[in-house]
């Protein structure tokens, strides 16, 4: 026991040493706000905090382009179904002969048909106001300087 109380001594008088030598250095050089350490440390960071801006930045990019094309693919995906139910729709043929009658005024041959006009067309309108009616058609012009030629003088 004697032996370890002389160690113990002895690294007491060592540390006191090297508190009283670090003591004095500090008084010394002074507390200096920016060692070479601290810049060492700030010149790393600033290099890891730029070498990984591009990489960062590259990747921001990529996640807005994959949610912009996700959103297309979606948009697509419903014209797809549209146009598959329209094709569907197509193939009926109930469908083909309502929409031929509808839109074409197509009749089937047992089938009478009757189209009203109530006079709310164009020629109806400029007729009710008395007014002058509007230029004729290109086809009906040409037509009747033909027979203005074809009159004798």
């Amino acid at each position: 026991m004697a032996q370890r109380d002389d160690r113990d001594d002895r690294d007491d008088d060592d540390g006191d040493d090297l508190g009283a030598h670090d003591r004095e250095s500090a008084g010394r050089r002074g507390n200096p706000a920016l060692t070479s350490r601290a810049a060492i440390l700030a010149v790393v960071v600033c290099a890891i905090a730029l070498s990984l801006a591009y990489p960062v930045r590259e990747y921001i990019a990529q996640r807005k382009e994959i949610a912009d094309l996700r959103h297309k693919e979606a948009a697509a995906r419903g014209q797809v179904e549209e146009l598959a139910q329209r094709k569907q729709q197509l193939g009926d043929k109930s469908y083909i002969e309502r929409e031929a009658t509808r839109r074409l005024h197509y009749c089937r041959p047992d089938v009478k048909c009757y189209i009203v006009l109530d006079g709310t067309g164009a020629e109806g309108r400029q007729a009710r106001r008395g007014g002058p009616p509007s230029r004729p058609p290109w086809y009906e012009t040409l037509w009747r300087s033909v027979e203005a030629a074809d009159r004798p003088r």
